[in-house]
């Protein structure tokens, strides 16, 4: 609603009239907005997420496998052995559990080790149809227990917790080495909640399109777009209003693609109106209108079941159980369920005994559960941890490290080149696990396998555009502003192999203005490009 001073744009003068619109101009709103990171820019007038180069994502890109991955992000940290029942040591479980056990005559066995309890009984038929296996005593040394470290462990595979990126975001960096001048036709990734963890941060930019409620995304899959533009108020206040909305809609450069796929797809079951359920529901609509995204994550929260876990824990277990056997019978529909891999994961799991508020406490290993035709055999891989030892403070010690299991759906499921999984993994090489699936060795350009780096240093008075050439070669490196327009050339030469320095101010040969740009690098057929600052 605008008051009679808005109404009136004269009767505060022009000086009033200037002040408001440099109060809300378009830089404020894009910083109200958090566009105006290093991660986000205008570019023919649509913000998007910036990206830079690496390696790995370009090979998921072009990797010639349809599968994608669905990532279920069990948030608050899931208690293990009331998930996956120890029926091998069912005596040291009950012991330490005397409140919140179950017993074994509501316990479903898979195995004569390993039960579920019965109400995820809907998981019964995959594993019999030999589409789900349970990897015991998932974790890492030296355990962290805290919420957010431990889901920033998991995110960027660095146990110190002070990498600032995702192994999932290093693994998209190089969708498109020129991303930012020619983005790519549909989303890496597609993440319903948990906004904010970082498994699909880049070094300076999110890959995944992001919503938290899902909601939320079926309403821009619906209608393309997330406000309504048709009605403001004939005010500063409607400009303004009007900008934001139209700025907040433009930031989902995806919601097209995604209202195509979502109109060209359908589910054929139907999901309980339930947290996951609804999620998974999306996310199935969006395979089965070939999207052609082959990365997908969702959230079900409450797992940090400190008291009343009985209750609190079942209701999360249906719907997880629910959820899945419901995803898989929808994809089946369309032929669609051997492509497609899901995989838990959880910040940790809890302690072997329970507290004295009816739940468990934070703890360390928990088993990673894997759903899919494509798994070829249902089984458990790996040791159970033992009931009777632990850490001596409660903790399940872990037996598999997280990391040996994403660098195995990397490298067998996704496909990617051995080195290149290294890579995102903070170059590490990590023991593959066989988990019942494999991919045929692919093969990148000679380029590619090249060591081709590019990075902007900034100094007090300049940004210093840092070239690792691996060998001698024409290189053109080009200035645009934050619309995509040609500013100038930077360099137009022959650069040697080994390091190289280029002072973007000194090269450009005009005054700068104080904002984003964006630089682009030709040598021979490939191109690169990202983000700087110039202050």
């Amino acid at each position: 609603m605008c008051n009679d001073q808005s109404k009136n744009k004269t009767k505060s003068g022009p000086s009033a009239h200037d002040m408001e619109h440099k109060k809300w101009n378009r830089r404020s709103f894009l910083q109200a907005l958090g566009l105006s990171s290093a991660g986000t820019m205008m570019l023919g007038g649509m913000p998007l997420s910036a990206s830079s180069s690496t390696k790995l994502a370009s090979a998921i890109n072009n990797s010639e496998s349809d599968r994608i991955l669905v990532i279920i992000r069990l948030k608050g940290g899931n208690d293990g052995l009331n998930t996956i029942v120890p029926i091998y040591d069912y005596d040291t479980y009950a012991f330490n559990r005397p409140t919140i056990k179950h017993n074994l005559n509501d316990v479903t066995a898979l195995t004569p080790d390993f039960g579920i309890p019965n109400y995820m009984s809907d998981l019964v038929n995959l594993w019999d149809n030999g589409a789900m296996k349970v990897v015991h005593g998932v974790g890492y040394e030296n355990h962290n227990q805290s919420h957010f470290a431990g889901s920033d462990i998991w995110a960027s595979t660095d146990p110190t917790s002070t990498v600032k990126s995702g192994w999932l975001g290093r693994h998209f960096e190089d969708i498109y080495p020129e991303y930012l001048l020619n983005p790519p036709a549909v989303p890496a990734a597609v993440q319903i909640g948990s906004i904010g963890n970082l498994i699909f941060d880049g070094s300076s930019n999110n890959y995944a399109f992001s919503v938290a409620n899902p909601n939320q995304l079926e309403a821009i899959a619906q209608s393309g777009a997330v406000h309504d533009m048709t009605s403001f108020p004939d005010c500063i206040y409607g400009e303004q209003l009007e900008f934001m909305r139209g700025t907040t809609n433009t930031t989902y450069q995806y919601a097209g693609t995604i209202h195509d796929a979502y109109t060209a797809g359908s589910n054929n079951v139907t999901y309980m109106d339930s947290e996951l359920g609804q999620q998974l529901s999306i996310v199935a609509r969006l395979i089965k209108g070939n999207l052609g995204t082959k990365v997908y994550m969702v959230t079900l929260g409450g797992f940090d079941t400190h008291a009343n876990q009985l209750v609190d824990h079942s209701t999360l277990l249906q719907d997880l159980s629910n959820s899945i056997k419901l995803f898989y019978d929808d994809l089946a529909q369309g032929g669609f369920d051997d492509k497609v891999l899901s995989m838990s994961i959880s910040e940790f799991g809890r302690r072997i005994y329970e507290n004295g508020s009816n739940g468990t406490d934070h703890g360390k290993a928990a088993p990673l559960l894997l759903f899919g035709p494509a798994i070829e055999g249902n089984g458990f891989v790996g040791t159970h941890p033992d009931l009777t030892t632990g850490d001596g403070e409660g903790n399940l010690e872990f037996t598999q490290d997280f990391r040996e299991v994403y660098a195995s759906i990397l490298e067998n499921w996704l496909c990617i080149e051995s080195g290149l999984v290294d890579e995102a993994l903070l170059n590490t090489t990590f023991a593959r696990v066989d988990l019942g699936f494999s991919c045929d060795a692919l093969t990148l350009d000679d380029f590619n396998r090249d060591r081709f780096k590019h990075y902007v240093l900034y100094t007090d008075t300049d940004s210093i555009i840092k070239i690792t050439n691996p060998y001698t070669q024409h290189t053109v490196i080009k200035l645009y502003d934050i619309m995509g327009r040609e500013i100038g050339t930077l360099k137009n030469a022959m650069l040697f192999a080994g390091e190289n320095s280029i002072s973007v101010k000194n090269s450009i040969g005009k005054k700068l203005s104080i904002g984003q740009y964006i630089y682009k690098i030709s040598v021979g057929s490939q191109s690169y490009s990202k983000s700087l600052i110039i202050k």
